[in-house]
């Protein structure tokens, strides 16, 4: 394999080892997996909550101290997208399909099935429900994405370091250790756990494809199906890929997020318009008020309500860091020139604002059904909610079609961003993989996920992202240690 070094082969072996084990003993592997993850939870739910908030303010300092102005590149460099595309990109590559996977079921799922402090089915219910959507989806999760983005890009592009995990710590450990073995096992790491998030979200994405499908047409609704849609779509996305990041992944990142655009706003226009723009106000008001509290709420006391925190909010903390070394990886390779206040305010204030009203759209239009009797969104499965909340409006059909193709197009840039990201740290760092290279992680993350699904379902999907996140929070520990260290030893960086 031209130009593959140790870490593609090491880490290759990781993930067949994983695949085999879940095709030949699938219990095994879900029993292990669940063990292990309800060991982490229990015990390790303080470190997640306490690490994004801390994420969170280093970022709020960074963009806020005298580095905010340096550009990310030398004094002449230039961006090399536009704002759009460059938001385009980095939000298909960060949220995807995930969101649309979400932004009906949990909202229903918090206020009608389990919520987080209040009576399911009351008022508070409701309000907290699109509350903690905000939060789950807000800017904790950017924060996390973002930390790791900056710190990439300014190794790569202001101290002409390879784009790899491993070089953003040799001013802690130096370089002799980082080009050993040390430096390649977070190579691996990194490259595991993109390889565990990004097969998490292509099981969400397929299972919601499936469910659309069966939901509209008829179609069987079972793993065969599911398996089917999974094939079609890595054809598509290693193309994507292999057409390189300014032309497939640019171009699909681009239609996908007008086509999302349109399709929210002819929801807002058919469905509830007034309740949605008044749950929104309200919402981000509650948000804003609360926000130290959710961040850092526990339940130590209370066993009912600590569950429910493992299930989502550290569960989403995980998913978030198993994501950060590809959506971070990604997010550098494509904001050369940009300054690091620019980057900072992109990364964690605009995509987070797109989620709050995505959620309030699709929440609250699944909302108002269930409170007024005209359909039970919260008897629907996760994969079809959304679907059984469109059926409901008027154009249901038309928008479910639109729904599927804007889902499918999600599957596919952010599979195809992972892939080109693998590729990367798996050749020393080059921003322009080999497609062979790409061919083979687009192939082994379609296998990951087809396993996973099989093993598992969502479940089995959740215990891979808490157990695979955890070692990589200490990395993203010791990335933010050695960048303060560089930004306050190393010469001035030129200013644009």
């Amino acid at each position: 394999m031209k130009k593959a070094t140790q870490v593609f082969y090491y880490s290759i072996i990781i993930s067949v080892i994983v695949v085999l084990w879940g095709v030949f003993a699938p219990e095994n592997l879900k029993s292990v997996t669940t063990d292990v993850t309800s060991e982490l939870t229990a015990k390790f739910g303080w470190f997640y909550l306490l690490l994004v908030i801390a994420i969170l303010l280093f970022c709020v300092y960074i963009t806020f101290s005298r580095y905010g102005n340096v550009k990310l590149g030398k004094k002449d460099d230039e961006p090399e997208f536009s704002r759009l595309s460059w938001f385009a990109m980095l939000f298909s590559a960060g949220m995807g399909m995930g969101l649309v996977f979400w932004t009906t079921a949990e909202p229903i799922s918090h206020a009608f099935i389990s919520s987080p402090v209040a009576e399911e089915g009351s008022d508070a219910a409701v309000l907290d429900s699109l509350k903690y959507s905000f939060f789950h989806w807000g800017i904790h999760a950017w924060a996390v994405y973002g930390i790791v983005g900056l710190i990439l890009a300014y190794f790569k592009f202001n101290r002409g370091m390879p784009g790899l995990i491993s070089a953003t710590l040799i001013p802690l450990f130096g370089e002799e250790l980082m080009k050993g073995p040390l430096g390649k096992a977070v190579d691996v790491l990194a490259v595991f756990a993109t390889v565990v998030g990004v097969a998490a979200t292509l099981g969400f994405g397929s299972g919601q494809i499936t469910g659309g499908l069966a939901f509209l047409f008829g179609t069987p609704n079972n793993f065969t199906v599911q398996l089917i849609v999974l094939s079609v779509a890595t054809i598509l996305f290693i193309w994507s890929a292999w057409s390189g990041i300014g032309r497939g992944i640019k171009y699909l990142s681009n239609i996908n997020m007008v086509l999302a655009a349109a399709l929210m706003i002819l929801l807002f226009i058919v469905g509830p318009t007034m309740y949605i723009v008044n749950m929104f106000t309200h919402t981000l008001g509650s948000y804003v008020t609360d926000f130290f509290r959710m961040s850092l709420r526990l339940a130590p006391l209370d066993d009912e309500n600590r569950s429910w925190i493992n299930g989502w909010t550290i569960f989403y903390w995980a998913w978030w860091v198993s994501w950060a070394p590809f959506v971070g990886i990604f997010i550098a390779r494509i904001s050369k020139g940009r300054t690091v206040k620019e980057f900072m305010f992109s990364v964690l204030l605009l995509p987070s604002l797109v989620c709050f009203i995505f959620f309030s759209v699709f929440g609250v239009s699944a909302l108002q059904l269930e409170q007024l009797g005209i359909a039970t969104i919260s008897s629907f499965t996760l994969e079809t909610s959304t679907f059984g909340v469109l059926a409901e409006y008027p154009l249901g059909t038309f928008m479910s079609i639109v729904t599927i193709v804007v889902i499918a197009i999600f599957f596919i840039t952010s599979a195809d961003s992972a892939t080109f990201v693998l590729g990367m740290l798996s050749t020393n760092g080059m921003l322009n993989p080999t497609n062979s290279v790409k061919i083979t992680w687009g192939l082994l993350q379609s296998a990951v996920a087809a396993v996973v699904v099989y093993f598992g379902g969502t479940q089995g999907l959740q215990n891979m992202l808490i157990i695979a996140a955890l070692p990589f929070a200490l990395v993203i520990i010791l990335m933010g240690v050695s960048f303060l260290k560089d930004v306050q030893t190393a010469p001035r960086p030129q200013r644009k």
